[in-house]
């Protein structure tokens, strides 16, 4: 079993428009092997992704090798991946106050656990 190291939460928006949300939501039912291998590869030891109308919210759970970095696809990529991370910009758009339509870090405001062992 391999043991989760940390959580990241990131948000992003899509398009305001319903065609482009059921197609994202379509996509998302199987995702392609490939990009499911590059992420497991990239050190992802699972990934959510939740929406609330246009809002996403991704929270991802790593092991020790993985950098924020290792989301962006590289050069070395594999082809598809390159297309899927193409397709969906194609459905995204900037959060409010981001200069682009790229998943971007949230801060963590609040953690229970942290807090009750701190207590004890």
């Amino acid at each position: 079993m391999i043991a989760i190291v940390s959580r990241h939460c990131l948000a992003l928006d899509l398009r305001d428009d319903p065609a482009v949300i059921a197609q994202y939501d379509e996509y998302h039912e199987a995702v392609w092997p490939e990009v499911l291998e590059a992420l497991k590869a990239s050190g992802i030891i699972d990934m959510t992704i939740w929406r609330r109308e246009t809002r996403l919210v991704m929270l991802i759970e790593t092991g020790p090798d993985f950098s924020p970095d290792k989301l962006v696809a590289g050069p070395d990529a594999h082809p598809r991946v390159t297309e899927w991370n193409a397709l969906m910009a194609s459905f995204q758009q900037p959060l409010p106050n981001a200069t682009s339509a790229e998943w971007q870090p949230m801060r963590l405001a609040f953690n229970m656990q942290a807090q009750l062992k701190r207590g004890a």
